[in-house]
C-alpha cells in the first residue's frame, strides 16, 4: 500500500513526459527486420501495427489506408529486449536505504527507475524479487510510464538465508513478529514446511508469476557463506508444489553444485545465476529441462563494489566461474536465459545494455540478441496462465505479437555493441503500440 501511493503521486508527471498516443495504425518502412528468431534479416521490410498487436511484417508493400507511416530509413527492427533477472525495487536502492530506507523509499526509487529501463530498450523484465506489484498495476494501467513486469515478488528465504536482511542483533525473533522488510513485502523468512508453503501461496495470493527462493548462499549477504545449502529438500518440495498447483514454477538463487542438484530434485526450474557449477550439474539440468538464468557478471572495471570485505571476497569468488559456466553451458545445450542482476546503484543499473553486449565473450551476436528476445520470452511462458500478457507473443516479430520494438541505427546483429549505447543508438522505443522514444 505504501509503495502504491508513492508510484501513484510521481506518476503523473514521469507519464506525461515520455508516452505518446498510440495511433490505430503505424506503418514502419524500409526497416531491415530481426525477427528475434532466425538469424537472417527480412532486408526492406515493412510492419504493421494495429492498436497494441503486430498485424504484418512482410517485404511486400502493406495496403494500411490511414496509417501513420514511419520511414525506418534502413535501420534494423529488432523486439524489445528483455530481462530475466531484474529487481525493479532494488535497482537503484542504495544499501544503505536496507538499514535506513523504509517503503516510501523504494515506491519513489523504482518509480523514477522505471523509465528509464524502458529507454534503454529493456520492454519486459522478469523481477526477481521484491514488491513491485503496484508499479506493474500502474505501468499495465499506463499511469507509470516502464516495462512489462512480470513478478515474483517477496524472496523467501530461510532464517540466516540469502534474503535474511535482519542484523545479527534483531535475532532470535520474537514469536510471531514479522521483520519489517517482510511486512512491506520485500522478502519472506520461512523456516519449515508449513511455513514456506504459506509465503509461497501468499506471493501468488498477492499477484506473483514465479516464486524466488535462496537455494544457497549470496555475495550481497554478509552472513552467509556462498557454499551454505539452503532449504531442505522436503522445504524445496513444498514451495514447487505450491507454485505447480498454481500452474507456475519456482526460481532459485543458488551458486553450487549440491545446493543446485537438491533444487533440480526438487522440481525447481530456473537455476538462478549458478557461476560455480561444474559439467555434471549442467548435465543434469539439461536432462531435467531446467533453465540457466546466469548474469555475464565479471570481475571486470564493471565490477561492483560493496561496503563489507567479505561481500568483496565472495564477490571475487563467484565471478571466478563465469567464463566457464557460460562456455560449458552453451557446449552440453542447457537453455540459457539474459538477464543483470544489476542492483542497489543507478550507476550500475545504467550499464543493462553493456552486459547485454558482454554476451559477445561467449555468443555470436545473433545468439544473444536471440537469447535476450526470444529464449527469454520462452523461459517466461513458465508461468503458465499466471503470466500476465497472453495477448500476443513477447520477444518476436510477427504477425500476432505484442508491438514492442526498437530501431536501431545499425545492425546489432554484426555489432553488438550498438546496444550498449542505447541513448545514441536505439533511435525508436515502442512498447505495447505506443512509442516513447522517437528521434527519426
Amino acid at each position: 500500500m505504501l509503495m502504491r501511493v508513492c508510484a501513484l503521486i510521481l506518476s503523473l508527471s514521469v507519464s506525461a513526459v515520455f508516452a505518446q498516443d498510440a495511433p490505430s495504425k503505424t506503418l514502419f518502412t524500409n526497416v531491415h527486420v530481426f525477427d528475434g528468431v532466425h538469424e537472417k534479416r527480412i532486408e526492406n521490410a515493412n510492419v504493421l501495427i494495429e492498436n497494441n498487436l503486430i498485424a504484418a511484417v512482410s517485404s511486400e508493400p502493406i495496403d494500411a489506408e490511414g496509417a501513420t507511416v514511419i520511414d525506418g530509413g534502413g535501420r534494423t527492427m529488432i523486439p524489445g529486449l528483455t530481462d530475466m533477472h531484474w529487481h525493479m525495487a532494488l535497482a537503484e536502492l542504495p544499501m544503505t536505504s536496507i538499514l535506513y530506507g523504509d517503503a516510501y523509499e523504494v515506491g519513489i526509487r523504482m518509480t523514477l527507475a522505471a523509465p528509464k529501463t524502458l529507454m534503454r530498450g529493456f520492454t519486459t523484465v522478469r523481477d526477481m524479487g521484491g514488491n513491485a506489484f503496484s508499479l506493474k498495476k500502474l505501468i499495465d494501467a499506463g499511469v507509470v510510464v516502464g516495462p512489462r513486469i512480470l513478478p515474483a515478488g517477496p524472496m523467501i528465504s530461510q532464517t540466516g538465508g540469502h534474503f535474511d536482511y535482519r542484523l545479527p542483533n534483531q535475532v532470535p525473533e520474537r514469536a510471531g513478529v514479522i521483520d519489517y522488510w517482510g511486512r512491506v513485502g520485500m522478502n519472506a523468512v520461512a523456516d519449515g514446511v508449513p511455513a514456506v508453503r504459506q509465503r509461497a501461496r501468499e506471493a501468488f495470493m498477492m499477484g506473483a508469476t514465479q516464486v524466488k527462493i535462496a537455494g544457497g548462499g549470496g555475495v550481497a549477504s554478509t552472513y552467509d557463506p556462498i557454499d551454505a545449502r539452503q532449504y531442505s529438500l522436503e522445504e524445496m518440495k513444498a514451495i514447487v508444489d505450491v507454485a505447480e498447483s498454481y500452474n507456475s514454477y519456482v526460481g532459485a538463487h543458488i551458486f553450487t553444485d549440491d545446493a543446485v542438484q537438491m533444487a533440480v530434485k526438487a522440481g525447481v526450474k530456473s537455476i538462478e545465476h549458478g557461476m560455480l557449477i561444474s559439467r555434471d550439474t549442467l548435465k543434469m539440468m539439461k536432462k531435467n529441462d531446467v533453465w540457466l538464468s546466469i548474469q555475464p557478471i565479471l570481475n571486470d572495471e564493471d565490477a561492483e563494489e560493496f561496503p563489507n570485505p567479505e561481500s568483496n571476497r565472495k564477490f571475487v569468488e563467484v565471478t571466478k566461474g563465469t567464463e566457464t559456466v557460460y562456455a560449458s553451458a552453451k557446449q552440453l545445450g542447457v537453455k540459457i536465459a539474459f538477464g543483470t542482476d544489476l542492483f542497489m546503484s543507478a550507476e550500475a543499473a545504467a550499464k543493462q545494455g553493456k552486459m547485454l553486449a558482454k554476451l559477445s565473450r561467449w555468443f555470436t551476436p545473433y545468439e544473444a540478441l536471440k537469447m535476450a528476445t526470444s529464449d527469454n520470452a520462452a523461459l517466461m511462458e513458465l508461468s503458465g496462465p499466471r503470466h500476465p500478457y497472453r495477448e500476443g507473443p513477447l520477444g518476436v516479430l510477427k504477425a500476432g505479437a505484442y508491438a514492442d520494438l526498437i530501431l536501431v541505427d545499425g545492425n546489432p546483429l554484426e555489432d553488438l555493441n550498438l546496444v550498449a549505447d542505447p541513448e545514441n543508438n536505439f533511435d525508436l522505443i515502442m512498447k505495447d503500440g505506443k512509442i516513447y522514444k522517437n528521434t527519426l
